[in-house]
């Protein structure tokens, strides 16, 4: 017969059993939000619609996105980083660690209040420019925009962006002077360039990739090592004559710090299938390509400290302090 201690243990344990099995196969029961920290259109919002719908699928609730823009996605991800850390709030946000090497007081800590979830994949930056401007190449609008110091604006998604990281590094890597002018994300940044509010543009390929094949913009490098099967005919960077200009935004998904290991298992198990599940419709739609290697919450997280220091060389090397 077992002793006393031991019939108290397996008590206990089978009390804690049900408990356990529950928080092993967590499963929401309301629909989760997906803050996207931009206005609809952009990058953010397309790829994490397009995910969102699979992965609701698998998880038995409706994923609600929920847009909202403003200061660079700092306020989008504010709203997380302080709502409850259950599982019900969640974030889709390719500036994330951009906003700090901008940014001098961020209303957060961008790596300490969240947690990894998954990555949605890459996409390289663009060089566009509006169809009006009297330049097919690279080349010649760097030669246009020295000749016009001043002259011309350049749009970012927002101040903290990550289209307004490569815009500096457009900047100041081919020493022209042209004026940034920050819009409300990439959607509107890109809808500006289109109809000439702005001339210039480094936007997201997955906010500016209808606008290039239906004319709107014309594309005139991706910024990145090799062109993209998106956009095959457009030359890479260095087929540019751009070779120091190369930079690619990430889509992180993250949750507010604390939420349970558990819990964010599910979730990443969820849009991680998603994910795999949407590649050719993520890449078709908006030049995002799937990556492994991010299966744990701290893989993802460590892409994110990583990307938080990279941006800040990038901006320091070119001149640019927090502000």
């Amino acid at each position: 017969m077992p002793t006393r201690r031991q019939a108290l243990s397996l008590a206990l344990a089978a009390s804690l059993a049900p408990s356990a099995l529950r928080a092993q196969t967590w499963r929401p029961d309301r629909p989760i939000r997906l803050v996207v920290p931009f206005a609809p259109g952009g990058s953010n919002d397309i790829v994490g619609r397009i995910i969102a719908e699979t992965a609701s699928q698998a998880l038995g609730q409706p994923i609600v996105v929920e847009n909202r823009a403003g200061a660079g996605s700092m306020i989008g991800a504010e709203v997380v980083a302080r709502s409850a850390p259950d599982g019900y709030t969640l974030l889709i946000n390719s500036a994330h660690s951009a906003v700090p090497a901008i940014v001098a007081r961020v209303p957060y800590d961008t790596v300490k209040d969240f947690v990894g979830v998954a990555v949605a994949g890459f996409s390289p930056y663009v060089l566009v420019v509006n169809p009006r401007l009297p330049v097919r190449t690279a080349k010649e609008l760097v030669a246009l925009l020295k000749a016009n110091p001043g002259r011309y604006n350049q749009a970012t998604a927002g101040i903290g962006s990550g289209v307004h990281v490569a815009a500096e590094l457009f900047r100041s890597t081919t020493k022209v002077e042209v004026e940034l002018v920050h819009y409300r994300g990439g959607g509107p940044s890109v809808a500006a360039l289109a109809a000439g509010e702005a001339q210039v543009g480094t936007p997201t390929m997955a906010s500016s990739i209808g606008q290039v094949r239906g004319g709107g913009v014309r594309a005139l490098a991706v910024l990145a090592e090799q062109r993209t099967p998106a956009l095959p005919d457009v030359p890479s960077a260095p087929e540019a004559g751009l070779p120091g200009v190369i930079v690619e935004e990430f889509f992180p998904i993250l949750a507010p710090a604390g939420t349970p290991a558990p819990v964010v298992a599910a979730l990443g198990a969820a849009f991680r299938g998603a994910i795999q599940q949407s590649a050719p419709k993520l890449n078709e739609m908006a030049g995002v390509t799937p990556r492994a290697g991010f299966e744990t919450s701290e893989q993802v997280m460590k892409l994110v400290r990583d990307s938080v220091e990279q941006y800040s060389s990038i901006l320091r090397a070119a001149g640019v302090q927090p502000e």
